[in-house]
């Protein structure tokens, strides 16, 4: 399997920084070609890792609320299914879930008023418990720094490294971390594709 080469993390670097720098600017920071440039980039969005170009606003600067950092404790069964339902919340800017199913996000909203946000989205019901916290101020810098390429295996949820494989099924890259996941998944999603 491909991994990232230091040249793919500068990209990556550079296009944290602004990913609307132009191609060619990227290929001269890292001694390649525009069209070389643009051919990583997409093997990147292939492979799943580059998943989107977007913009960050800084909501503080626009007039429509308090911003907030809300902790909520949900029952371990759920909390994915609630983290995924927050990431479609408007105000909602970002969703952090962790091991032992506290969910953390960032919030914009009217005084500070979290019990209305989670009730107009149908997630109070879930809830055991909240904390609400009024930000002063927040920094995103994501970095790729010197990680390593580590998809999770389809078909048995393991990390995938080096020596795993990948395959191309009706336009979407999968990752597997042996040649028996890969087998077994293939054969199963030929199986669900002929309705057999």
């Amino acid at each position: 399997m491909d991994t990232l080469d230091d040249t793919d993390r500068q990209i990556l670097e550079l296009l944290l920084e602004d990913a609307r720098r132009p191609y060619s600017e990227i290929g001269d920071a890292v001694d390649l070609s525009g069209p070389a440039v643009s051919d990583r980039i997409e093997r990147l969005q292939e492979r799943g890792l580059l998943r989107r170009f977007t913009v960050e606003l800084d909501r503080q600067m626009l007039r429509d609320g308090v911003s907030v950092l809300v902790e909520l404790r949900v029952d371990p069964d759920i909390a994915a299914d609630v983290a995924t339902r927050l990431g479609t919340v408007d105000a909602v800017e970002h969703v952090l879930r962790t091991v032992d199913a506290r969910l953390l996000f960032t919030a914009t909203v009217p005084e500070a008023d979290v019990t209305s946000l989670l009730e107009e989205w149908d997630l109070l019901q879930y809830v055991r418990e909240f904390d609400v916290r009024v930000l002063a101020d927040t920094v995103w810098s994501p970095s790729v720094g010197s990680a390593e390429l580590a998809p999770t295996c389809v078909e048995c949820g393991n990390t995938v490294d080096d020596e795993g494989t990948s395959r191309v099924l009706d336009g979407t890259e999968y990752y597997f971390c042996c040649e028996s996941c890969e087998s077994r998944f293939v054969e199963t999603y030929d199986q669900l594709r002929d309705g057999t």
